[in-house]
């Protein structure tokens, strides 16, 4: 008799919808690991520019991709988890508008997706997982039991990665986060490699205007209704 595979709740869906939080905090409420596997594709293009590796080489991007150490510390005061690459805390450094837009350059290589495949699917172990990004429904997990496709307008994912940014103190406009935001939804959603589409059976949930506990009990519901 074959082993029952451990559950997996996959939430993808564009930058700024909430995916992280929601993810954190429905982990939480279900005892699981969990994912953030848009903070992997973030650290290898932090990993490359901190090599000064020219994030058009692909061939270059792709070595980093496959030898990079990337490590999931979860803060003693129950906070956002800290990303250790390759040794050094990035964790800030990840949460950048910068960061994002590396991350959606070379997540268009498909040696450096798959270089990060097994890395992602090495997160599935027992009681369950949460696993949170943009293809987790479609390509890494498209066995998983439960899918969720979170999204809001631009306007609102701009205003929610404007005010994160500016408590971390970074200077940001709103105005340049929406522009960015809207044109790395086109790239994602338009690339020929695992485009951003919510993933067949996927709940789809727009958030916009929706306050968090809200979000995280219609989320919930789809684990356990």
């Amino acid at each position: 008799m074959a082993p029952t595979p451990v559950p997996v709740l996959t939430i993808d869906g564009p930058s700024g919808s909430g995916k992280g939080t929601i993810s954190r905090l429905v982990a939480e409420k279900l005892g699981w690991r969990m994912l953030d596997s848009g903070a992997l594709y973030r650290a290898v293009g932090y990993a490359a520019g901190a090599e000064g590796v020219d994030l058009s080489d692909e061939e270059a991007v792709t070595r980093c991709a496959q030898h990079i150490k990337i490590r999931f510390q979860a803060s003693p005061d129950g906070g956002e988890t800290h990303v250790l690459v390759n040794g050094h805390d990035a964790t800030d450094e990840l949460r950048t508008e910068t960061a994002g837009a590396a991350a959606s350059a070379i997540a268009v290589i498909p040696a450096v997706r798959q270089a990060l495949v097994d890395l992602q699917l090495a997160f599935r172990k027992a009681p369950g997982l949460v696993a949170d990004g943009r293809d987790m429904g479609t390509v890494i997990f498209p066995d998983a039991a439960f899918k969720v496709f979170l999204t809001a307008s631009a306007a609102e994912r701009a205003k929610r990665r404007y005010k994160q940014l500016k408590d971390k103190g970074l200077s940001v406009t709103l105005a340049g986060l929406q522009r960015e935001i809207e044109a790395r939804d086109a790239r994602d959603a338009s690339r020929p490699v695992a485009p951003l589409k919510p993933a067949e059976g996927a709940v789809v949930i727009d958030t916009t205007g929706m306050p968090i506990e809200v979000v995280v009990a219609k989320v919930f519901a789809v684990v356990r209704p």
